[in-house]
This record gives structure tokens, sequence and C-alpha cells, in this order.
């Protein structure tokens, strides 16, 4: 089983909620967080690792916090991986 940090789970489990239209001050676009310019994590690498497996596409190595979760969002709509509520 893989285990992701604590970050990267908080911020998976805010996208619901802002999917769902909670503008709270907890929710942020990638594109406004603090440290979105930063390389990815190694969570969010290996995740992606496994949903880019899955969607049959490769994924650049080098993209930003920001750009990787952009990307999860991507491939866990085009494989169904990881979406809650059906969406």
């Amino acid at each position: 089983m893989i285990q992701y940090g604590k970050d990267f789970m908080d911020t998976q489990n805010n996208k619901g909620q802002e999917q769902s239209g909670d503008k709270s001050n907890t929710v942020k676009d990638p594109d406004q967080w603090t440290t979105g310019a930063e390389p990815m994590t190694g969570a969010q690498k290996s995740y992606l690792k496994t949903l880019s497996d899955e969607a049959g596409e490769e994924v650049d190595e080098t993209l930003t916090k920001a750009d990787a979760s952009k990307k999860i969002d991507e491939l866990q709509h085009k494989t169904g991986r990881g979406l809650n509520n059906g969406q």
C-alpha cells in the first residue's frame, strides 16, 4: 500500500470541498499556493506514476507542486481513480 504525506492528502481531500462549492479560506487553487512553484513532492511523484501508468501517459518529472496537482486531477478524471462521489 502506498502512503502519502499529510500535505498531499490534505490537498486531495480539500479538492472535493472546492468542487462542491465550498470556498472557505482553507481551499486554494494550486495557482495560488505559496509553495506551488517548488518541485513536486515525493508523494505526488509516486501517485502521478501510478495514474500515468494506468492512463497510458508519460508525465514530466520536473513538474511543480501546483502543476503536479493539476495533472493528478486530470488523470483522476481520465482513469476514474481517486474520485469522490463518482465525479
